[in-house]
């Protein structure tokens, strides 16, 4: 059967060289369903013993190979009696049939694996101590239980990791809570607490408040500050807690980089509050813990609202939930 333009969805196409003056968009159609009766054939010799294989009766078998016949456009079976034999054509597609019947049950087999979550990508987006505390250890526990599933880690702020999950952008968003515009989202997203860490004070060296063990909140007001750029959450939460405490201290330097913020501090231009884990280890600067209304950086995971139970995500979403509770 000669068609014009593209194969069905169950269809396999063989372009075919177009004769003097036709369309060269012409394309041969064959169902590969009967490519598995003509294999059949091929394999067990006659029409019976086919029917038994594939659990039809001969009567179907027979109808499909008419059938595929009128789809190949030419002969592909001689029939002598009861008995059938394939032509050099039908020889030559049962052979084509090995490969394409291969390539289709390797297709099933990495749609069940796909299904199954055991195979595929999965993009996340995150900042960067979070990578470094809940991601790249994921990724190694998922190297050993889902060597199939690859993990794609795109560097994120909070608030902008959640903008690239809205947008269909990421698949899993690291992000954490913070004031009205995570809640407005509610009912677009769905979140899976991960850790929390606290935010300590740094300060510069020989600061007077590095004799503290501890420091207040409230005693960090006469200083200039070193903060993340305006609608970073961590600089949103910084500002809550000061004007919790009654004060608004000024901000001189701004950068999104805790390790450029503490060695801002450890310069001597001012004190910062950054969350525990982004501290780096060698700074040059003092570091003091706070008490009394201590601000708190809460990390959550989230996907998309109805994408929770998607196979593959859900297994990250484990591999990140198990990493979190080691923490």
């Amino acid at each position: 059967m000669w068609v014009r333009g593209h194969p069905t969805a169950l269809g396999i196409a063989f372009l075919s060289s177009p004769k003097a003056g036709a369309s060269s968009d012409w394309s041969l159609v064959i169902d590969p369903r009967r490519l598995t009766v003509l294999r059949a054939l091929a394999d067990h010799g006659t029409v019976r013993a086919a029917a038994e294989t594939l659990y039809l009766t001969p009567s179907a078998v027979s109808q499909q190979l008419t059938a595929l016949e009128q789809e190949a456009g030419q002969a592909l079976l001689i029939r002598r009696g009861r008995r059938v034999e394939l032509t050099a054509a039908g020889e030559l597609l049962a052979e084509h049939a090995k490969a394409v019947l291969a390539e289709v049950e390797r297709a099933e087999a990495s749609m069940a694996a796909c299904a199954a979550g055991t195979v595929g990508r999965v993009e996340v987006a995150s900042f960067a101590s979070a990578i470094t505390r809940v991601v790249a250890p994921s990724i190694t526990a998922l190297r050993a239980t889902a060597p199939g599933v690859t993990v794609l880690v795109r560097d994120a702020e909070a608030h902008n990791s959640l903008l690239m999950l809205l947008a269909g952008e990421t698949d899993i968003a690291i992000s954490m809570e913070y004031g009205a515009t995570v809640r407005s989202d509610e009912d677009r997203l769905t979140r899976y607490p991960l850790y929390a860490e606290p935010f300590d004070a740094v300060l510069p060296p020989r600061h007077p408040l590095c004799e503290r063990e501890s420091l207040p909140v409230t005693e960090l007001g006469e200083s200039d500050w070193i903060a993340p750029l305006p609608g970073n959450p961590c600089r949103e939460v910084a500002q809550t807690c000061f004007a919790d405490a009654g004060f608004a201290p000024p901000i001189t330097h701004t950068s999104d980089d805790f390790h450029a913020v503490v060695a801002l501090v450890a310069a001597g231009t001012g004190m910062a509050l950054v969350p525990r884990s982004a501290i780096p280890t060698e700074h040059g600067a003092e570091v003091r813990p706070l008490r009394d209304r201590v601000p708190t950086r809460r990390v959550f995971a989230a996907v998309r609202r109805g994408r929770e139970e998607h196979p593959l995500l859900r297994r990250v979403l484990d591999a990140l939930l198990a990493c979190s509770e080691e923490l």
